[in-house]
């Protein structure tokens, strides 16, 4: 297929009131503040800011305070987030009889439940989708004392037909990164449970600001509000020389939103909104800024 068109939305000319933010999950069942909680880096014609938010319902409230901002005031915002957009191909058509990752999204939003405190129910989930599967289905890891029917605890063979890694994640960790599968959902640096409890959230806000809103790459990148996936990891060296003592977290969606704010400026942003062009991209999305790695790092460095 032929991959979205990189006009994007860094077109000139960049107005005064736009602004880039950078958002970091979280599956936590219980509010949460400080490291491993969900935080908002916001960059803009006023500096940047990172914003610790406890649960995710608040967290759905400040982006859709953004978006309403950026409607009210004919100014543009980039919203990345460090979520899967998509699964391995051959997932969403057996979901939900689409070979479209947006389809998976406004399943997922009918189907998770998740309350002002965090409560969620994404293991019933993860089980329920792996039903449609053979064997055990892809979802596994749990990490709660209570069984849970369907899911199991440890990785198990996956379904004919689906691989472990999306092609953006082969590539990324043929580039010295490390993410991880989204079909684990518990232990150590898992991040699957993340992305079945914050899709439903982008399925929201994507009706909710449906004329204003694309999602990258499944549409193209001209709307004035562009919801993009990317790898907080992606500037994980230049953070570290930069404040070491910074929560990690923050420094990471605080220096990333600055950096593709620099480059929208300077007018390279576009160059990120085309990726190569594989037949699963539907399906399974793309990292944005995979392969930018060192030129976003010359920005957190020289900030």
């Amino acid at each position: 297929m032929t991959p979205p068109p990189a006009t994007a939305w860094s077109r000139p000319p960049v107005l005064q009131g736009d602004r880039v933010a950078v958002l970091d999950w979280s599956s936590s069942s219980i509010p949460k503040r400080g490291r491993d909680s969900i935080w908002l880096g916001i960059s803009g014609a006023n500096g940047t800011k990172a914003e610790n938010l406890p649960t995710r319902a608040m967290a759905e409230a400040r982006l859709a305070k953004l978006m309403l901002e950026t409607c009210q005031t004919g100014t543009r915002l980039l919203i990345a987030c460090d979520l899967s957009f998509g699964f391995p191909a051959g997932f969403a058509p057996r979901l939900t009889g689409q070979a479209d990752a947006l389809a998976v999204w406004d399943w997922l939003a009918r189907h998770i439940q998740d309350d002002a405190n965090n409560r969620h129910n994404l293991r019933e989930v993860a089980a329920l989708a792996n039903g449609r599967f053979d064997g055990d289905g892809p979802f596994w890891g749990n990490g709660a004392k209570a069984d849970v029917p369907g899911l199991s605890r440890r990785k198990p063979a996956l379904p004919d037909g689906l691989a472990e890694f999306r092609m953006t994640e082969q590539v990324a960790r043929a580039q010295a990164l490390s993410p991880k599968s989204s079909w684990q959902l518990a232990g150590a640096g898992a991040v699957g449970a993340q992305n079945l409890v914050g899709l439903p959230v982008l399925a929201r806000l994507r009706a909710r600001f449906a004329d204003a809103v694309a999602v990258w790459p499944f549409q193209p990148p001209d709307s004035p509000i562009v919801l993009v996936e990317t790898y907080t990891a992606l500037i994980d060296d230049a953070v570290r020389a930069r404040d070491p003592a910074m929560v990690r977290d923050a420094a990471q969606v605080s220096f990333l939103a600055s950096a593709f704010l620099a480059m929208d400026r300077a007018g390279t942003l576009s160059r990120l909104f085309a990726p190569p062009p594989p037949d699963a991209l539907p399906e399974e999305g793309w990292i944005f800024g995979l392969g930018h790695g060192a030129e976003l790092s010359r920005h957190v460095t020289s900030a």
